[in-house]
């Protein structure tokens, strides 16, 4: 009689998203924002939602360093960006109850993204200040700058 030990597969360790991370992640959407003459504020979590870093340019709006966390903070705890969650929580949306059900608040409004290495969430960035229009394509764009 022979006998089959199996090995579960395991996955190669991830890197985890690093403060140099953050700050490239940082400075490439504001160069972003900045060419397109748009005051904003970053916002980088990591994977466990700990704030990484923030920054906000001196002529944001003050509410746009409230809206680029939350919006981070939405993109990390539903792994998808935000601007693809819009349609999701209006009044006939099938998560129309989900920005209230919990006890941190989650924001609707595109910014925010998913920031992913090997194809693992790694953390998340979120923009605000722009039309979400605008804080999306910055906030994608800093995604491709940082080689993952």
């Amino acid at each position: 009689m022979s006998t089959t030990t199996v090995t579960p597969a395991v996955s190669p360790a991830v890197a985890p998203l690093t403060t140099a991370d953050a700050e490239i992640l940082i400075t490439a959407a504001g160069r972003a924002a900045e060419a397109a003459g748009v005051a904003v504020s970053v916002t980088v979590l990591d994977a466990g939602g700990h704030l990484l870093a923030f920054r906000r340019d001196d002529r944001a709006v003050l509410i746009s360093g409230e809206t680029s966390t939350r919006k981070a903070y939405t993109a990390l705890q539903l792994d998808a960006p935000t601007a693809e969650l819009v349609d999701l929580v209006k009044p006939d949306g099938p998560f129309h109850s989900l920005p209230t059900a919990l006890d941190r608040p989650l924001l609707f409004i595109a910014g925010g993204v998913p920031v992913r290495r090997s194809g693992r969430l790694i953390g998340a960035l979120g923009v605000g200040g722009g039309a979400p229009e605008q804080d999306h394509a910055f906030a994608t764009t800093a995604c491709e700058e940082l080689s993952l």
